[in-house]
């Protein structure tokens, strides 16, 4: 089981977390972690952050397939499926998130990355297969401050490739923070093949016809913050 990385910041009095370019939203009226140390810039040259939540508690991130994903995979006779602790229904892939947490910077200082920290979805991943051939991507990390996803790369059960870049993260298109509850939910980061990933794939596939930045669809992440 990967560890989270965890940070002992204390909240301040309003701010957004982000994901890839894409933000967790929190206040100090609905956010339950308590504080632990305030960092000044007497005490460190890292400023003070906006916001931090240590510990993330639960939640997944589900990735709504996108159809020139999917097209792409019929034409390659490619089969997806999901492994350990994901679903697949209704056209999106779902992870749950086991550990994590993030910590914000105001994007108008000039600390960066500004989004620092880590979400682990431990124990699930998705499969594709084509013939007897079965590669499976799990253990996904995601890593905020370099809107990076890495993870672990198996064929036919074999590890290929251990924390291997597996996907880019853009949030241009990313839509208003929705709070439900205690959950921060955030839809609109779009997930892409790595040129790692896209190697990979067609080595093992034999094929030349995954390209490096091919969408694979739009993520939607729900963080149990408290």
């Amino acid at each position: 089981m990967r560890k989270s990385l965890k940070t002992s910041i204390t909240l301040a009095t309003t701010g957004a977390l982000v994901l890839g370019g894409a933000a967790f939203g929190v206040t100090a009226a609905n956010a339950s972690t308590p504080v632990v140390h305030t960092v000044s810039s007497s005490e460190s040259k890292i400023p003070a952050p906006v916001a931090s939540v240590p510990e993330v508690l639960g939640g997944d991130t589900s990735v709504a397939l996108d159809k020139g994903f999917t097209d792409a995979l019929t034409s390659l006779k490619l089969t997806p499926g999901v492994s350990g602790d994901a679903t697949l229904e209704d056209g999106a892939v779902s992870f749950p998130i086991t550990s994590g947490s993030v910590t914000y910077w105001s994007p108008d200082g000039d600390y960066r990355p500004y989004v620092q920290g880590l979400l682990n979805h431990d124990d699930s991943g998705l499969t594709l297969k084509a013939g007897d051939t079965t590669v499976t991507l799990e253990n996904f990390v995601v890593n905020p401050g370099s809107s990076k996803l890495y993870g672990d790369v198996l064929v036919n059960g074999e590890v290929a490739a251990p924390n291997a870049f597996l996907f880019e993260l853009h949030g241009g298109s990313l839509k208003p923070l929705q709070l439900e509850g205690d959950n921060a939910i955030l839809t609109g980061t779009t997930v892409h093949i790595s040129d790692d990933a896209a190697k990979l794939l067609n080595d093992t596939f034999k094929t030349d016809a995954v390209t490096g930045g091919l969408l694979v669809g739009t993520a939607t992440i729900t963080a149990q913050i408290k």
